[in-house]
């Protein structure tokens, strides 16, 4: 039995849409009534754990917008209208139910589109997702497109440790200067102190102060400085061990895939 044509209700009236797979990795749904164009749907990582691919990415046009620049003429427009849109939408599952992440709906005629038109684009957009959500193909579609991606991403994860490397010891060297600093500095408010002590100045008072340009606010600004260089590096270790585990897991997933077609029987 062939599958029914999705049917939305808009603010510009009635949208069926049609859905045909395109490759292992996406569905592209072929938009009629009071909408023509398509719309591109394809698996992606969730936006906050890259190694799982567990969210759709719905694009206006026949091509996934992310990857390459989809035919102007496959971006929706109007039944009545020549302008053509375009924008996206991510939608992945979160702990609280299905979460979701738009884009601006853009026109390509340079003019912002009506909010009835906006409107109308972004129930559409959403209808389809929805629908992508529940086709049996799900798990294969967001299985291809890890396989598709992977190479990608572990590039991506090589280029972030280099950078993230050279952050840290960029940091580093800052905050182990600025420490530096303030050792000095420090060791000349004592002794500003001590001659103070022996023979008081106003002068002396001044550097002694805690006041713009004194010794003693110099000193702090440095040990501020040290703590934030230092607590930046930390940071950036922590997100280069994530992209790390992250990278991991994604050549982990890939290594069953390899071990079975290697172990499979030639003839």
């Amino acid at each position: 039995m062939e599958p029914q044509d999705l049917i939305i209700e808009t603010p510009s009236g009635r949208v069926h849409a049609h859905a045909e797979p395109r490759g292992a990795d996406a569905v592209v749904y072929t938009l009629g009534g009071a909408l023509r164009g398509t719309v591109h749907i394809t698996g992606t990582h969730h936006p906050d754990h890259w190694d799982q691919f567990t969210a759709l990415r719905a694009t206006f046009g026949s091509a996934d917008a992310m990857a390459k620049v989809p035919p102007a003429d496959s971006l929706p427009r109007l039944r009545n209208s020549t302008a053509r849109h375009t924008g996206y939408l991510l939608a992945w599952e979160g702990p609280a139910g299905p979460q979701w992440e738009q884009s601006r709906i853009e026109s390509t005629s340079g003019r912002p589109p009506s909010p009835k038109t906006e409107d109308t684009l972004r129930t559409v957009l959403h209808a389809v997702t929805e629908d992508a959500t529940r086709r049996p193909d799900r798990a294969r579609i967001l299985d291809a497109s890890r396989v598709r991606q992977t190479p990608a991403l572990l590039d991506f994860f090589a280029l972030a440790r280099r950078n993230s490397e050279a952050d840290i010891a960029r940091y580093g060297s800052r905050a182990a200067s600025d420490r530096h600093q303030a050792r000095i500095v420090t060791a000349a408010w004592w002794t500003a102190a001590r001659w103070l002590t022996a023979r008081p100045h106003p002068l002396l008072t001044l550097l002694l102060a805690d006041r713009p340009n004194s010794l003693a606010r110099t000193a702090h600004t440095l040990a501020l400085a040290a703590t934030a260089n230092e607590d930046a590096a930390a940071a950036e270790a922590r997100r280069m061990q994530r992209f790390e585990a992250e990278a991991a897991s994604l050549r982990s997933q890939m290594q069953p895939r390899r071990r079975t077609a290697a172990a499979s029987p030639t003839h």
